[in-house]
C-alpha cells in the first residue's frame, strides 16, 4: 500500500490531471446507454464510446483522449460478491491515442503515474508486468525503466482482439499486495504460473492497437499493420482504490462502504459477520448499477437492457431477504449512491426522485413474483413425484424467469422429500454464459479502417441553412471507401461547398441532383465523413465525374420543407411534454423525415388520452401564434447559460447552434427548421406507445399529412354513422349509447336466467362435496360460463355449503379457467384461494390470483387439468 491516503474521487481526478499534463483532452463519462451504437446493450469499457475514432469513421478534435468511463458488464454476475473484484458497475480509467503517440510514450507514462511519488507512488519493487513474447519493442521499453527484469512474464495470452478490426499485443501491469494475501506461501509462482490469487493484482492493461486483425482468415503473423496505430488502455478505478486504501476487497473502500453502512441500518445481520458479507457486497454493487442505468435513461423490461437491469435488481432483493430485510429497501439506497458519487456525477442528484420511484415499484412487483415462483415450484414438484428429483432445467427456469434462488428451490424441495439436479442446473447456466460470450464477441468488434477517408482532410462547407442550390468543386471521390479519380456509375463525392444536409441528429439526409454540362447524378444519401465533410452518395444518370470538376447541386426543396416542419414540430412537442408531464421528460431518441416525425422520451407511465389532447392542442396553439424560429451560433458554455436544452450524452464542440422558438423552446440543434411556426400549418399526434419500460414514443405529422390524418378520422366516423343509417357522424355517440343500453338490458336478462339455472343445479352439485380435514370440499367442472359467472356461482355455492372449499374448472378449446372460493373457516385454517388458483394455473402454463377467499386464474394447456386439480387437492391436504 502506498504511503498516501486518497479518496476514490481524488484517485479519479489524479488520473485525469496526469494525462491532462500530457496533452490529453478529458472526455466526460458517456451515458451507459450507447449512442448510435446498436451493437452494444451497455457501454462496457472505456473505449466503447470511442469506437468511431478507432475504426477511423470519425476524427476526434484531439488525438489524445483520457476518460473515467462508467461501465456495466453482467456476464459474470454470479461472481459479484463472491470474489474480491467482480462488479456489474465499475469505472474504467483510460488513456487513448488515435494515431498519435504509441508504445514509447504509453509504457513510460503508465509507469510514471503508478510509481512516481508525485502521483500514486507504488513501490517499484512490487510492480510486475506481462508482455506478448514477440513484442521486442515493449520488452526493451520495460527494461529501460526501473522495473526488476525478473518481474516480467511473457505470454501469448497478451494479445487483444475481438473479431475483425483493430487490435494488437498488450502489456499488463500488476501490483504485489504482499505475503499477507498469500496464505499458502506460494510466492511468485502465483504470478508466473497465472494462478488465481489475491496477492498479485492486475492494475492496468495497455493495448497497442497496431494490426488489422482477421482471426477467421489468417494467423496473427500475417496481420497487416494499420495505417493509424492507436493506444487503448484500461484501469479499473475500484481495483486501484482498493490497493491505495488497503481494503481487503474492492468493497472495503469509500466507493462501496457508505452503501454497506446504510444497508446495515436496515438489516438484521452485521457486515462484520462473514456469513453475510456476500449479501452486502451484492447489494452495494447492484444498487450502483441500477441507479446509474436508470439515471442514464434505461428502464426495467422483459428484454434487452431492461431485462438485464431487472435481473440485477432482483438478485440484490434476494440477498436483502437473506439479511432479514422485509419489503422494498433498495430504493432507500439511491440517495446514498447519488451523495457518494456527486463529486464527479452531480447530475445524479436531479434524478434521485424518479429513480427511487422506479426502483420501489420494481421491488414491490418482484416480491409478488417470488410468491408466484413458489406456486410454480409446488406445481413442478407434483410433476416429478415419481422420481422425487427436480430437474436442473426446472431449477434454471425458476431462477432465470422468476428470479428464484437455486438455494431456496433446493431447500423447499428437500422439505418435501425431493432432491435437486444441481449439476443439470449448472449445465443450463453454462449454456447461458456461452450465449452471452458469443454475443459479446460480436458486439465489441469494430469496423475496419478506411485509410483513404481517414486521411482526407480537405474541408467542406455546408451552405444549406440558407441556400437551396450550390456550386461546388469535387475535392474527393470514393468507391467503397477507396479514393478514386473518376466515378462512372455509383460512389461517394465530397464538394468544397454543398447545400445538401447530411443525416445527423435524427434528421434524415437531403436527396436531389448534381449536374454539369455533360453530367447528371441522383444524390440518394448524404453522410458525414471522418473529418465531418458532407459525403454525397450518388448514382450517375449521365456522364462521368472527375476530381476537380465543378458541379451544380440542388436538393429536393419540397422534401426538405416537409422535413423542416416535422423537425420544428418536435421542438414544440418537447416543450409541451415538459410543461404538461414534468421536468423529468428528456429526449431518448428522435427521427425527422419528410413524411412523419417521432420523439422518444423518458416517462414512467402511459400518457393519457386527455394529456395527448392537451399536448396536441398546445402545439397547434404555438403554430397558430406564427412565432419566428431563430438560430444563432454561440460558444458552448454561453449557450448552456442561456438555459437551452442539450442532449445529455452529446459531445459538443467549442461552438454550438441554438434554435429558439419564441418563449416556447430553446435547444442545441444542428438541424434545419421552419422559418416560423406558422409554416407547420397543422400538427397531429398519430400514436403514443411504449418502446420499453419508462420510454414512450410519440409519432406525429404536420402540414398536409396532418390534414389527411384528421380527414381520415372524420371519414371513419362517417362510415360508422352510415352503419346506423345516419347521414353523418353527428348523433353517432347518442346512437351507440342507445345500442349499448339495449345490450346491457339483454345481458341482465341472460344473467338472471343463468342465476335461476345455477340455483336449480346447485342442490345436485352440492351432493358431490367431500369432507377433507374437517372442510367440505367441492371440485366441480362447469361449461359455458365466463369468469364472472364462475365467481358468482362459486360464491353462491360457498354460501350454501358450510365450512366449504369450492374449486371450479372450465376447460374450453385452448384455455382453462379456475375459480376458488373459501369459507371463513377454510381461510382460518391457513388455506388461500389465490395460492390454489395460481398453483393450478402454473401446471397449465398460466397465471392469476386474487383474495384469500375468492380468486381466479387461467391457463392454456387443457390436457393438464387433472394434474392441476390434484395439485390443489394436495394443498388442501
Amino acid at each position: 500500500m502506498p504511503n498516501k491516503q486518497l479518496t476514490g474521487d481524488q484517485v479519479r481526478q489524479m488520473f485525469l490531471d496526469f494525462f491532462a499534463t500530457k496533452g490529453h483532452m478529458i472526455f466526460p463519462s458517456a451515458s451507459l446507454i450507447p449512442h448510435n451504437d446498436p451493437t452494444l446493450l451497455w457501454i462496457n469499457a472505456g473505449v466503447a464510446p470511442l469506437k468511431k475514432y478507432f475504426d477511423g469513421s470519425e476524427k476526434p478534435q484531439c488525438p489524445r483522449i483520457a476518460n473515467a468511463q462508467k461501465s456495466i458488464r453482467t456476464n459474470d454476475i454470479e461472481n459479484v460478491g463472491k470474489t474480491s473484484r467482480h462488479h456489474t458497475f465499475f469505472e474504467m480509467l483510460g488513456n487513448f491515442s488515435i494515431g498519435d503517440y504509441f508504445k514509447k510514450e504509453a509504457i513510460p507514462w503508465a509507469w510514471e503515474f503508478l510509481t512516481s511519488p508525485e502521483w500514486i507512488g507504488f513501490d517499484k519493487n512490487r510492480m510486475y508486468v506481462t508482455i506478448y513474447p514477440d513484442d521486442e519493442e515493449a520488452l526493451a521499453l520495460w527494461h529501460s525503466l526501473d522495473i526488476d527484469p525478473s518481474h516480467i512474464r511473457k505470454t501469448y495470452d497478451n494479445f487483444w482482439e475481438i473479431g475483425r478490426g483493430p487490435g494488437g499485443p498488450d502489456s499488463e501491469i500488476y501490483y504485489d499486495r504482499g505475503p499477507e494475501f498469500d496464505p499458502q506461501g506460494i510466492g511468485e509462482r502465483l504470478f508466473f504460473e497465472d494462478i488465481e490469487n489475491d496477492r498479485y493484482i492486475e492494475v492496468w492493461n495497455v493495448v497497442f492497437s497496431q494490426y488489422d486483425c482477421r482471426p477467421d482468415d489468417m494467423p496473427r503473423t500475417q496481420y497487416q499493420e494499420l495505417p493509424q496505430k492507436n493506444i487503448d488502455t484500461g484501469m479499473g478505478l475500484e481495483r486501484l482504490v482498493c490497493l491505495i486504501q488497503g481494503g481487503e476487497t474492492n468493497f472495503d473502500t469509500d466507493l462501496f462502504l457508505p452503501v454497506i453502512q446504510a444497508t446495515e441500518k436496515l438489516a438484521k445481520h452485521p457486515y462484520s459477520d462473514r456469513a453475510y458479507k456476500m449479501a452486502y457486497r451484492v447489494i452495494a454493487d447492484h444498487i450502483r448499477t441500477v441507479t446509474f442505468a436508470l439515471a442514464d435513461g434505461a428502464s426495467f423490461s422483459n428484454d434487452g437492457r431492461g431485462y438485464v437491469l431487472r435481473r440485477v435488481l432482483r438478485r440484490a432483493v434476494r440477498y436483502g431477504i437473506k439479511l432479514g430485510i422485509d419489503g422494498a429497501f433498495m430504493y432507500r439506497l439511491v440517495q446514498v449512491v447519488a451523495d457518494m458519487m456527486k463529486g464527479y456525477y452531480p447530475y445524479l442528484q436531479g434524478k434521485v426522485a424518479l429513480v427511487s420511484r422506479l426502483v420501489k415499484n420494481e421491488e414491490e412487483s418482484f416480491h409478488k413474483t417470488l410468491a408466484n415462483g413458489e406456486a410454480l415450484l409446488n406445481a413442478e414438484l407434483e410433476n416429478y413425484k415419481d422420481t422425487k428429483q427436480l430437474s436442473g432445467a426446472v431449477v434454471f427456469k425458476l431462477y432465470d424467469t422468476y428470479g428464484f434462488p437455486k438455494e431456496l428451490t433446493a431447500e423447499i424441495a428437500e422439505e418435501k422429500g425431493y432432491t435437486v439436479d444441481l449439476e443439470g442446473f449448472e449445465k443450463e447456466m453454462q449454456i447461458q454464459k456461452e450465449r452471452a460470450r458469443n454475443a459479446r464477441g460480436e458486439e465489441q468488434s469494430m469496423h475496419g479502417q478506411s485509410e483513404d477517408l481517414m486521411n482526407f482532410e480537405t474541408p467542406s462547407e455546408f451552405t444549406g441553412y440558407t441556400d437551396t442550390v450550390c456550386t461546388g468543386e469535387v475535392t474527393g471521390l470514393f468507391i467503397d471507401g477507396v479514393r478514386t479519380d473518376e466515378i462512372g456509375d455509383e460512389g461517394d463525392v465530397i464538394l468544397d461547398h454543398t447545400c445538401f444536409y447530411a443525416e445527423s441528429g435524427g434528421q434524415t439526409a437531403d436527396t436531389g441532383k448534381l449536374y454539369g454540362p455533360d453530367f447528371e447524378a441522383d444524390v440518394v444519401d448524404v453522410r458525414k465523413a471522418p473529418h465531418n465533410q458532407h459525403m454525397h452518395h450518388i448514382r450517375i444518370v449521365k456522364g462521368t465525374l472527375k476530381e476537380g470538376d465543378t458541379v451544380e447541386g440542388s436538393y429536393d426543396a419540397e422534401r426538405r420543407q416537409r422535413t423542416r416542419a416535422n423537425h420544428t414540430s418536435l421542438h414544440l412537442l418537447q416543450a409541451a411534454l415538459i410543461k404538461l408531464l414534468g421536468d423529468h421528460v428528456g429526449q431518448a431518441g428522435s427521427y425527422n423525415g419528410p413524411d412523419y416525425a417521432r420523439f422518444d422520451f423518458n416517462h414512467f407511465e402511459k400518457v393519457t388520452a386527455q394529456q395527448l389532447r392537451d399536448i396536441e392542442r398546445m402545439v397547434n396553439e404555438m403554430i397558430a401564434a406564427n412565432v419566428p424560429v431563430t438560430t444563432e451560433v454561440l460558444p458552448v458554455e454561453e449557450a448552456k447559460n442561456t438555459g437551452a436544452i442539450a442532449l445529455f450524452d452529446e459531445k459538443y464542440g467549442d461552438t454550438v447552434r441554438v434554435v429558439t422558438i419564441g418563449e416556447y423552446s430553446k435547444e442545441f440543434c444542428g438541424g434545419t427548421h421552419a422559418a416560423d411556426t406558422g409554416d407547420l400549418g397543422l400538427f397531429k399526434i398519430v400514436s403514443e406507445e411504449s418502446i420499453g419500460s419508462g420510454i414512450r414514443r410519440i409519432t406525429c405529422v404536420t402540414k398536409m399529412k396532418a390534414y389527411e390524418a384528421f380527414r381520415a378520422e372524420e371519414d371513419y366516423l362517417n362510415e360508422a354513422a352510415a352503419m346506423f343509417r345516419l347521414p353523418n357522424h353527428i348523433g353517432l355517440k347518442e346512437k351507440i349509447e342507445q345500442q349499448r343500453n339495449e345490450i346491457d338490458a339483454l345481458r341482465k336478462e341472460v344473467a338472471e336466467a343463468q342465476r335461476k339455472a345455477m340455483n336449480a343445479e346447485a342442490d345436485h352439485a352440492l351432493e358431490k362435496a367431500q369432507e377433507i380435514n374437517g372442510l367440505n370440499v367441492l371440485f366441480l367442472k362447469v361449461r359455458d360460463m365466463d369468469a364472472q359467472a364462475m365467481k358468482d356461482y362459486a360464491d353462491m355455492l360457498r354460501g350454501r355449503l358450510k365450512n366449504s372449499v369450492i374449486f371450479l374448472t372450465n376447460a374450453e378449446d385452448d384455455k382453462v379457467t379456475f375459480v376458488g372460493a373459501l369459507s371463513k373457516a377454510a381461510v382460518e385454517k391457513g388455506l388461500n384461494a389465490g395460492t390454489m388458483v395460481r398453483t393450478a394455473a402454473a401446471v397449465c402454463g398460466g397465471k392469476g390470483g386474487g383474495r384469500p377467499d375468492l380468486a381466479q386464474a387461467g391457463g392454456r394447456d387443457t390436457q393438464k387439468v387433472p394434474q392441476a386439480i390434484e395439485a390443489v387437492r394436495e394443498l388442501i391436504g
